[in-house]
This record gives structure tokens, sequence and C-alpha cells, in this order.
């Protein structure tokens, strides 16, 4: 150990075993370095702060506390978990996290035997806590299982489902709610503002307080007074506490407790290991403890880049392109101004899908449901029941969770709903539990369902207008995370036609069908292949349903070669509807290669890594494209620097 170590204490622990070693009045100190620790590792590779500073003396106490990996503790979703992950041997591999090859930013079963289940999306944990429980009586072991879950994830009813659940099967497990006041953007539920109000009012402590008090003076009657104490505190509590709640969904309540009292917290979760049942903790902590610009903002160091340690800022970019989100957002509020019917709705992604905008703008125009996107998607339907037209934004990895919805509530009853499809595609960082991979597959089975993707900024703004404006039934418009491409902007909103695809660059050679941001690489695919004498067509698909099947035909007759081309599994996407149309129409002659997302779950790395390493970059769509056309590609494309 360097004799200059910023954080001794924390260099003695490799996992929880040396963590338990320390004695309890040193555990202060450990949870002031990995504070220190964290911010230092943060701020140099980006990642998520805000939750983990919440949760120091949280994951501290309950490795103290807890025989961990032996005892099982799930936390919900990962942004929570960075100092989970400091205490479970990862620390010197945290300066890699969210990057190719490197540690996962969410909670993954195969990095480590502390990471009990994996998780990327919220109100898991509860469900994952039970089940387990359930197969550790079947075998007749013997171990703790504890449920790390906040207060946003309580937005969302699959909680709920798992709560009502435990207090049916009454098994043994502890749930925590780690109750910061905040999910990714501020909470919308409304049992937070209970709590808050709570703890902001001393009356339910301070009653309690004064009435044991007064019991200790009454020698002869004190027992029978604290008794009938009991039972009125039990009713008070009933009235101005979360625990009424709880202890009807059958959880033995206790809280709410300060969270960033180590000491308090440590005791607290061994006295609760004694008691039988379903136990939830409440506990009270604050977003970004410990660091000023995150305890100032939680939403403003949740998900960073590397940023200054002093300010908290990153540095400025010059000039940056705007992101398809925000020219979403600048567009939907755009037409929500000239129609009083058109509505944005998000799923506690506020921020993330740019609808915070909108907010700001005519907030009476805008909802947020929570975590909660079965349900947004139901609440969308009752509106477009009623004649309005919802654009409903949720991220593509998200909107998995409502498919059924999708299916039984809007498209059966053919309802004007436009999904605008956030993060469709390769997402980066936040690896498999968010790419956007699969939104082409689930969505094109279903009837009656319109899908597009722009290829450019400009088709973005005329793809929603035209969703909004020219369409019947739902509509799902999808675009990826990041910049677009920098394209002047246009004011005016224009009708693109329904099915209709642009032909971008004539070709003998090879036909390159691309859909969504493929589109820009096919084409720089294509001039590529032009050093090696092949000749390339590049088609602008735009509609993934319908089909432009009159381009086709013309494809098919003018072309042996058809590669299609996008960033979403080949596994019943759009190149699957291409070839599905070829052999509905009985040609043989024509070879067809479908170009995406293999049958794998991606690991997180930079989108450009990562499409390099699956051939979806310009350099490796030129060379699916020759080898297709059994065609052996020059020198200078081997040598090409991709994008």
């Amino acid at each position: 150990m360097s004799q200059h170590s910023k954080t001794p204490m924390l260099d003695r622990i490799e996992d929880p075993t040396d963590l338990r070693k320390i004695e309890m009045r040193h555990l202060r100190t450990v949870c002031a370095e990995i504070r220190d620790f964290l911010i230092d590792s943060v701020s140099r590779t980006g990642g998520h702060l805000g939750a983990g500073l919440g949760t120091v003396e949280l994951a501290v106490a309950l490795h103290y506390a807890f025989q961990t990996p032996e005892d099982r503790i799930i936390w919900d979703v990962g942004h929570q978990a960075y100092p989970h992950k400091i205490l479970t041997g990862r620390k010197d591999r945290l300066h890699t996290i969210r990057q190719f090859g490197g540690l996962s930013g969410f909670l993954k079963r195969k990095e480590s035997p502390y990471d009990v289940f994996g998780a990327g999306h919220a109100t898991t944990s509860i469900s994952a806590a039970l089940g387990i429980a359930a197969a550790r009586d079947f075998q007749r072991e013997d171990y703790k299982v504890v449920s790390v879950i906040g207060d946003g994830a309580m937005t969302g009813g699959m909680a709920y489902e798992a709560m009502n659940n435990c207090g049916l099967l009454k098994k043994n497990l502890i749930v925590v709610l780690n109750d910061n006041n905040m999910s990714i953007s501020p909470n919308v539920w409304a049992l937070s503002n209970y709590f808050n109000e709570l703890i902001a009012s001393p009356t339910y402590n301070r009653f309690r307080a004064n009435v044991w008090d007064l019991a200790g003076k009454f020698e002869e009657f004190g027992d029978r007074f604290r008794k009938i104490a009991s039972r009125l505190e039990g009713g008070i509590k009933a009235v101005v506490t979360p625990g009424m709640l709880f202890e009807a969904l059958g959880f033995r309540y206790f809280g709410p407790i300060n969270g960033h009292n180590i000491i308090s917290l440590i005791k607290i979760f061994r006295e609760v290991q004694s008691w039988s049942g379903p136990i939830l903790v409440h506990v009270v902590t604050q977003k970004g403890k410990g660091y000023a610009p995150a305890e100032s903002d939680g939403m403003n160091l949740h998900g960073v880049t590397p940023f200054d340690k002093i300010t908290g800022k990153s540095p400025k970019k010059s000039a940056p392109d705007q992101s398809y989100t925000s020219i979403f957002a600048d567009a939907l509020i755009d037409i929500v101004r000239k129609r009083n019917d058109v509505v944005g709705i998000t799923a506690a992604m506020a921020s993330g899908t740019g609808l915070d905008k909108l907010q700001r703008e005519i907030p009476d125009k805008y909802f947020d449901v929570g975590i909660a996107e079965p349900h947004a998607v139901t609440f969308a339907a009752g509106m477009a029941a009623e004649g309005f037209v919802p654009v409903t934004a949720i991220y593509s990895t998200f909107l998995q969770r409502a498919f059924d919805q999708v299916i039984h509530d809007v498209a059966i009853q053919n309802l004007h709903v436009v999904f605008a499809i956030d993060r469709g595609g390769l997402v980066g960082a936040d690896g498999p539990t968010h790419h956007g991979a699969y939104d082409l597959s689930y969505l094109r089975m279903v009837p009656g369902m319109t899908i597009m993707a722009p290829a450019d900024e400009i088709e973005l703004r005329n793809m929603l207008y035209t969703a909004v404006e020219h369409c019947d039934g739902p509509v799902a418009l999808r675009y990826p995370r990041g910049n677009a491409i920098g394209l002047p902007a246009e004011k005016e909103f224009r009708e693109i036609e329904i099915g209709k695809a642009v032909v971008l660059r004539e070709g003998a050679d090879v036909a390159i069908l691309a859909v969504g941001n493929m589109v820009q690489h096919a084409r720089k695919a294509a001039e590529l292949l032009a050093h090696s004498g092949v000749e390339a067509a590049v088609v602008n698909m735009r509609f993934v349903k319908p089909l432009d099947t009159r381009l086709l035909d013309r494809l098919f007759h003018e072309h042996r070669y058809i590669l299609t081309v996008e960033d979403n599994s080949v596994l019943g996407g759009f190149g699957s509807g291409v070839a599905e149309y070829l052999t509905s129409c009985g040609i043989t002659d024509v070879v067809l290669r479908l170009h995406g997302i293999p049958d794998e779950f991606i690991e997180h790395g930079s989108q450009e890594e990562l499409h390099r390493n699956l051939n979806l970059d310009p350099l490796g769509i030129a060379r699916t494209a020759g080898e297709l056309c059994e065609v052996s590609l020059t020198a200078p494309l081997e040598h090409e620097k991709p994008i």
C-alpha cells in the first residue's frame, strides 16, 4: 500500500470479507474514501455518479451486516451500485467502466459472484429477490435475501405486483427502499411527496420519543402505559407514515431512517435479519451526497462524460451538432403549437427523450407517467380513443416492456398513437440491456403498424410531421442515439409519402438497401467500393413497413446482388421483410444477403467500436458487399480509416 495513498482504508478492502474486518468506528472514513475514489474515477472516465454517491453508506452497511456473497443482495438497475462494485473486487477496474472490454455500468452475473441478478431496467429487484428466496427454501438452504430498490422504481407496477406476491408467499426477505426522491427525472410518484412531507416534519418522531419518556416516569404503570402507547402509535403510524401501504401488502415496515448514518444502518440490518416474513426498510438518502455539484442538482450529474472535479462541469465542445433527441423535441413542440390535439408522453425519461423541453414550453400538453411503460402505452391509447394524437417517446429497449399493450390496446383497436422510439440500434456504453436491437423485429410483426426510420435530421422532422398529420393507426418512428449529420435546418415541414423509398446512388453491380443511421454508412461504403471498381446502388428505404415494393420489383429486376443493412437484429428485421417479399415473388436468380446485428447480445462499447466490430461501419459494409459480389477488394480499401 502506498504511503501517500489518498484512500488508505479503502486500499485494504479487496472484497467484503476485508470490509468486515474493519472496526465499525472506522467505517465513516471508509465511506468518505469511497466517495473520493468514485468522484475521482468517474470524473476521468464518465459514467453514472449521483445515484452511487447517495448509496455509499448503504452499500457499506449491507456488505458489513450481511455475509455476502452467501447472503444475496439484489440491486435494482445499476446506477446506484458503483459503490457495490468498488467493495466487491472491482475498484482497480472501475476506470474501465462502460468502455469496450471494461466493466459494465450495470449489474452483471458473469462479472462477479456478488452481482446476484443482472439489471438494466428498473423495478425488477423485488421479483427477482422473491424468486431467489423461493429457490432457497426449496433447497432447504439458509441465507438472507435483500432487494435494494429506488423510490423512482416504485413508480413501476411490477414492484407492486412483486410486493403483493411477497405478502402472499410470506418468504423471509428484506426490501430496502432507497428513497432519494429522484429517478433519472424527478419522481412523479404521489407517495414520494408523502414520504418527503413526513421526513420534513418531526411530529411523528417527537410524539414517539415524548410518549416513551413519559412512560419511564411511571414506575408501577410504565409497562402497561407503553403497551397502550404502542397500540396508539400503531394507529398513528398507519395514518402518518407509508407503513400503512406496505403493511397492507404484507410487509413489516421499518423506517424511515437516515441512509447516511452508517452505524444506525448496520444495527438496523443486523436487527431485521432475525425477523420472519417480508420486511421493508425505508432508507432516506441524498442523490449526489458529499459532492456539492451533484447535491445541488440531482439530475445534473446522473450520467456524465468526463468532468472537472472542482467545478463538476464537463469541457465545452465546439459547436456540436444537434442530437436526434433534441431535433425530435423541437419538432414536436412546433407541431403541438399548431395542433391542440397533440400531446407528449414519457415514462420517467423527460430529459432522455427530450420531452423536458415540451414540459417547459407547453406544460399542459406534457405527461410523465413514471417508470411504467405498459401504463404509458395504454394511457396513450385512452387519449387516442378520444381523438387526441399522443406522441409517446420511449427508448427502444424500454418499449419492449410494453409489447403486449402495443398489440392489445393500440394496434387491435387501430388507434392513432405515435411511438417516438429513441435509442434505436446500438447505443454504446450502456450495453446489452439498453441496445435498441429488436424494435424493427418486434414491431414489424404487428398488423397495421407503420414503421419509419430517418436517415438524417430533416427526415426525422418530416417523418414526425407525417406520423401525426397523415397517418392512421399506430406509427413507429425510430431514430438512433447521438448527433445528427449536421444538415441545415428546414423551418417548414414536408409530408413524406408512406412506404416510399429514395434511390440515393445508382449502381449496376450491387444494390445496398439501408434504413436509418445505416444509410450514411452505406453511402460511404459505396464510395469505398468504387475504388475497387464495384458500382453500388444505395437506397434509403425510409420505411420498414410498408416496404416500397414497386422499387423492390425494379431492383430485383436490375440487380443480381442485393444487400440489406440495418442497425437491428437480422432475425425478423428490415432485411427479413425484404427476404419475405422476394420469396413471395418467386424470384430465384437474386442473391440476397441480410446484414445487421447477429443473433447474440452485444456488449458495451462506443457506437463506433461496436459498428466496426460487427462490420456495420462503412468499411465493414463495403467488405460485406464485396464478398457478396465475389469481388476482391483493392489495397486502398483495406487501409481506409473506418468511421
